[in-house]
């Protein structure tokens, strides 16, 4: 399991939540209702949506991140719980998920609990990333390393990028009926100089925890010049991303 530096998180990772604001409208959250955040990170996002009316609960796998959600929003509940262990009953009218379903290896075990906890046509509103997802950043890192000759812990590769056919069996694996599956190109410019360097400390450290700080820092620079043609763009670095958002009810 990755382990998460929610100050990190919140100070150069900003466009999680940012780019998960027209998620939020297309969930269009309403006033009475019960949702669920799953995956919620530091709760910017749950925040948002209980500015609706609707009451909202967030859960997310890490501790970090969840002590810092309850630091921002005090009057909101978060609670540290993985996805594929929700146990709620029927109870929610809507759960949504931003940036975070493609952290989790089982995505038909995440998709029969949210099922589960949602009442009788209750929507699944959710974004995450897609197939080819990073991959110019994934294809940097396993060169670098072959480069420096250093250990990738490749068992642990942290994450599940799946193709729309792919999604939409899980969705059906799982009872959902999907209502819509898009799958789209979205270059994500980071922030600062030190944009890349600081994506990859947040984001890769699972695949590098055999690494010493020393090790780690001159990978980090080898995927700077790798990726520095294509991916440093007008002085600003963008990572490859493409997103799967989906919405599904359960009939």
């Amino acid at each position: 399991m990755t382990n998460w530096n929610s100050t990190l998180y919140d100070e150069k990772h900003q466009f999680v939540s940012n780019y998960g604001e027209s998620l939020v409208t297309l969930l269009q959250p309403k006033q009475n209702e019960t949702i669920l955040d799953v995956g919620c990170g530091t709760g910017d996002l749950t925040a948002q949506i209980q500015q609706s009316g609707a009451t909202v609960i967030g859960v997310d796998a890490d501790r970090d991140m969840i002590t810092k959600a309850q630091e921002k929003y005090p009057h909101l509940p978060f609670h540290v719980v993985p996805a594929e262990q929700l146990t709620y009953e029927a109870q929610f009218h809507a759960i949504f998920s931003n940036a975070a379903i493609h952290w989790m290896k089982d995505h038909v075990t995440v998709y029969k609990a949210c099922y589960q906890a949602l009442q009788p046509q209750g929507r699944l509103v959710a974004e995450f990333g897609g197939a080819d997802n990073i991959q110019g950043i994934v294809d940097a890192l396993y060169q670098a390393a072959e480069q420096l000759q250093l250990p990738l812990a490749k068992d642990d590769f942290p994450w599940t990028f799946k193709t729309t056919k792919e999604v939409e069996q899980d969705l059906l694996a799982a009872q959902f009926t999907p209502i819509a599956i898009t799958h789209y190109e979205r270059p994500t410019p980071l922030d600062g100089a030190d944009g890349l360097r600081n994506w990859l400390e947040m984001f890769s450290q699972s695949l590098l925890k055999w690494l010493t700080q020393a090790e780690k820092a001159q990978l980090y620079t080898a995927c700077e010049t790798i990726l520095a043609p294509t991916h440093y763009v007008d002085g600003v670095w963008v990572a490859d991303y493409w997103r799967m958002r989906i919405v599904a009810i359960k009939a």
